[in-house]
């Protein structure tokens, strides 16, 4: 796809609506993990089964991202990101009309499919509109919601849930995706488009069930029953659509996803340490507010406060990364990041039930500061590395990446706590108390959140691979 500068009437506004829009996914997906405990108690079921309210979200992320960059080559950015967030809009108001857990599951899968769209159109769009000398800025911006977003989601689901209807969480979206729509009708520029073309079925149907049948079988966790043929049915599936998927997108003229980019060394290996981040991220966003919950009897308000200062943290370091990465290069931004995020991630595991507010909140918004110098700069210097022409393909393949490593990393941590909770509650007896039931969920919660400790450290071995001279040289290109 041949991207072509465009140079709206202002490119900040058309920033500014991509951001808005941005920031309603990434806040919808925060306010709903706080919300856990609270949609257990309204549907009355356990964190296995309301685990899917992210899960299937995420996955159907992952199924309708790589169709992005295929849309936006027939119908544009302009047309595509209307589409999504017109979708995205519809999918929040049913959700927040759900009478159960399975139409919940079922609203957030349409919620998804626009949702998906948003954040790959929206990488397109600033490497569109903004000169190779201000997307460092602008991106810096837009990363500043990937901080905000995940971290203001507990606060306002918090103030949501102890004051109104659990469905509000939703429904908020809707005069923020109406008020969207307005100004990207009249802000944005399409790009340019290609005739309609053969579209690559096969990759798509591979790719679809190759991630919901390994994700569904990963998702049991330890306590998947082999004996059961579904489970050697779907992993079999799995497996092979998996190949098939690869095999095509390598061999088709006009593949869904664009799976040659991989040859960009630094796109490469940004991916991967894109992937390592992700179980440290979601570390973050859903170990601690059941911490603070679950063990520690806070409401989700007061957690959503106590977790708010590291939103701050987060947003000012990820637009201070944003503005220096061209200058100063990725790793003196990002490896000082992943120490932070080390150090604080390894208190963060010994959390109990006596554990300070005021150690919580430093803890917290240290661990926000480094997160900010780590993760969006990555991706940018990802794209940085990767021709015009290509950008849509790789924001969308790297988007895909990113929703089914989230999807793998919500499905790790839940069995992780429900296994290691039941380990500990094991030697548990029936006439324990209360107290004693938080410690094994504690414990349970300290050791998913050790393991998050284990990536990061990957993280910081893996980001010493990336060049940083390809950044410097694609700001002066």
């Amino acid at each position: 796809m041949q991207i072509k500068m465009m140079e709206p009437a202002d490119k900040w506004l058309a920033l500014a609506v991509i951001i808005l829009g941005t920031f309603m996914t990434m806040l919808d997906a925060s306010i709903v993990n706080i919300a856990i405990p609270k949609l257990m108690s309204v549907f009355n079921v356990g964190l296995g089964e309301v685990k899917w309210v992210l899960t299937a979200y995420s996955l159907a992320l992952a199924a309708i991202i790589p169709l992005t960059g295929f849309l936006i080559e027939i119908f544009g950015t302009k047309k595509v990101f209307i589409f999504a967030l017109s979708m995205f809009t519809l999918g929040s108001m049913l959700c927040g009309l759900s009478w159960s857990n399975t139409s919940l599951v079922l609203f957030r899968i349409i919620q998804a499919i626009g949702g998906g769209m948003i954040m790959p159109v929206a990488v397109t769009i600033i490497f569109t509109v903004f000169p190779h000398e201000e997307r460092g800025v602008a991106m810096g911006y837009w990363g500043i919601v990937g901080m905000f977003g995940p971290a203001l989601g507990p606060t306002i689901g918090g103030y949501i849930i102890a004051n109104m209807d659990w469905g509000m969480m939703f429904l908020v979206n809707v005069p923020l995706g109406i008020l969207g729509l307005i100004i990207a009708s009249y802000s944005l520029e399409n790009s340019p488009t290609k005739p309609f073309k053969r579209f690559d079925i096969v990759g798509f149907i591979s790719s679809v069930i190759g991630i919901v049948s390994l994700l569904y079988v990963l998702s049991e966790g330890a306590s998947i029953d082999w004996d059961n043929i579904k489970n050697l049915v779907l992993l079999f599936v799995g497996l092979i659509s998996t190949v098939v998927f690869i095999v095509n997108e390598l061999t088709v003229k006009e593949p869904l996803l664009d799976l040659r980019v991989f040859k960009i060394y630094n796109y490469t290996v940004s991916q991967i340490v894109q992937t390592l981040h992700g179980l440290a991220f979601m570390g973050g966003v859903l170990i601690l507010p059941l911490y603070l919950q679950e063990v520690r009897g806070f409401s989700a308000l007061d957690a959503g406060l106590l977790l708010f200062p590291s939103a701050i943290a987060a947003g000012v370091s990820s637009a201070i990364s944003g503005r220096l990465l061209v200058k100063v290069g990725l790793r003196i931004l990002t490896v000082p990041g992943l120490f932070i995020v080390a150090v604080t991630t390894y208190q963060l595991s010994f959390l109990d039930m006596n554990t300070s507010v005021e150690t919580i909140l430093l803890l917290s918004t240290l661990r926000g500061l480094g997160m900010g110098f780590c993760m969006q700069p990555v991706g940018t210097a990802g794209i940085y590395a990767v021709p015009g022409h290509l950008v849509g393909r790789a924001s969308a393949l790297q988007n895909t990446i990113k929703q089914i490593n989230q999807a793998l990393c919500i499905t790790v941590l839940t069995t992780q706590i429900q296994n290691h909770s039941l380990h500990s509650a094991d030697r548990i007896t029936e006439q324990a108390s209360d107290i004693l039931q938080q410690q094994a969920y504690n414990a349970a919660l300290n050791y998913a959140m050790m393991l998050t400790l284990i990536t990061i450290l990957l993280s910081i071995s893996a980001v010493m691979f990336m060049k940083d001279q390809k950044i410097i040289k694609a700001r002066k290109a």
